[in-house]
């Protein structure tokens, strides 16, 4: 039986609580505050420029960067993607593949403005399901979302306004590394409250970039819109949406913290389709580039608290299960959640294909089923070429198990097979260029630099052989 959902996801995300700091958000503030600092030194002037040309090029579609389909087509598909499928991830699930993602979809439509409450109504397999998608967004999102504001002007902003000031502890961390605000709106010459800035801070490469590129295209929902309607704002008397950013900061970005939340549990839950999946996030934050919502920093940033966030909640990290998030249920043992939510997908897909996963999940005509072009437009979003900020990570591999141990359930959820040693030391081996804006040596700036496409290539070739 389907599962019914009247969840409305950007409603959702924008009403999160309205409190002060918890230790989780100051966590991942500590975690991405060397984003602060960059400002400082020549490396971090040139890592800033390079974010600002690199964003430029692949907005505008001359950046040569490897891709899965023809530009106007990942255009039309950075549109769609502005909008958030949360209650149900059913806009990722195409990195299942044509047969599976198919029949994921199919089942799992989401319907706008069919609630009785007049909200979206999202189709789910199972609770289980649901409530595993939405609960580990919201825990990354509200992460995510505390960075905005505080790196963008000091301030604590959730939900509706007046933002209220970053905590002590937050800002000691801005301090620590003698870091500033607004580094974007700075070093991009458009600072907060200028002509044309985000009043409060980290303006948007739609509002900094010289040139920027304008199209249209329906959105998710096939209504006629366009990237500077979804950056604007909707436009009056049409049915088309809109997010407003011109005054909501830039980094980190949230709809690549979602993308890679729902993207790397997609892949748990159907391990047969892991490098592809991973993919899929890959190419959901990309599009926040293409669409002219965010910078590459921002999507590295949001990334990295997706993962650092899923490594939580997958080693049962106390701080991070059981939390009461709206509409949703508390998670009080992540590992059995996500046993739970495999069992009914699996049964729901065999059921719908009429063949095992593994069948299945080869049964692919999608713009996944290039091994190649998957893999080299995965690393080619890994650091953006954005130069080396600390050369000492850069000269050294960084040893998983004694960094970030908890790393290694993101590989043995979908490969049991695997110890977390083993996983560990597989994540160590193939990690991604060292040294990047956010890697400084910390635990949460390991993260910047996993790579999960060739991790779960590793992965895959250490299954046990029948």
């Amino acid at each position: 039986m389907r599962y019914l959902s009247t969840i409305s996801a950007l409603a959702l995300l924008a009403a999160a609580p309205a409190c002060a700091q918890t230790a989780n958000n100051l966590a991942a503030l500590q975690g991405l505050a060397p984003f602060s600092a960059l400002l400082n030194t020549d490396a971090g002037k040139a890592a800033l420029d390079a974010n600002y040309k690199v964003t430029g090029a692949i907005e505008t579609g001359t950046a040569n960067q490897p891709g899965l389909e023809p530009f106007a087509a990942q255009q039309a598909r950075a549109l769609r993607d502005a909008y958030i499928t949360l209650g149900n991830g059913t806009q990722l699930a195409d990195g299942l593949g044509s047969t599976l993602g198919g029949a994921y979809q199919a089942a799992t439509p989401a319907t706008i403005g069919q609630g009785k409450d007049g909200k979206t109504v999202f189709t789910n397999i199972s609770p289980n399901i649901g409530n595993l998608l939405v609960y580990s967004v919201i825990s990354a999102e509200l992460d995510s979302n505390a960075g905005k504001y505080f790196f963008a002007n000091g301030t604590y902003q959730q939900g509706k306004p007046p933002a209220v000031p970053a905590s002590a502890a937050a800002m000691a961390f801005i301090t620590a590394v003698n870091g500033k605000t607004d580094v974007m709106g700075k070093a991009y010459h458009l600072p907060a409250g200028s002509n044309g800035a985000d009043p409060d801070g980290d303006s948007r490469p739609f509002q900094t970039e010289k040139k920027f590129l304008s199209y249209a295209d329906p959105d998710y929902f096939g209504i006629p819109s366009s990237n500077t309607e979804w950056l604007d704002g909707a436009v009056p008397g049409t049915k088309s949406m809109g997010m407003k950013l011109l005054t909501s900061p830039s980094f980190p970005s949230g709809h690549t913290a979602y993308g890679y939340t729902e993207g790397v549990l997609l892949a748990i839950l159907v391990p047969a389709r892991y490098p592809q999946e991973i993919t899929r996030a890959a190419e959901y934050g990309n599009n926040r580039i293409v669409v002219g919502a965010h910078y590459s920093m921002d999507v590295i940033g949001g990334r990295t608290v997706a993962l650092y966030n899923l490594a939580q909640l997958l080693s049962n990290n106390p701080a991070y299960i059981n939390q009461k998030f709206p509409k949703t249920q508390p998670i009080t043992d992540y590992g059995a959640a996500v046993t739970a939510a495999r069992a009914d997908l699996t049964k729901a897909l065999e059921t719908s294909t009429g063949t095992g996963i593994g069948t299945a999940a080869r049964d692919d005509t999608s713009r996944f089923a290039n091994a190649s072009a998957n893999e080299a437009f995965y690393e080619s979003t890994q650091t953006y070429s954005l130069p080396v900020v600390y050369p000492a990570q850069a000269a050294k591999p960084e040893d998983v198990a004694k960094t970030a141990p908890e790393a290694g359930h993101l590989l043995t959820a979908a490969f049991p097979y695997l110890t977390l040693k083993q996983a560990d030391n597989i994540l160590t081996a193939t990690e991604g260029p060292g040294g990047g804006f956010l890697d400084n040596g910390s635990h949460f700036g390991l993260y910047s630099r996993l790579d999960l496409y060739k991790a779960s290539l590793q992965a895959e070739a250490a299954a046990p052989k029948s």
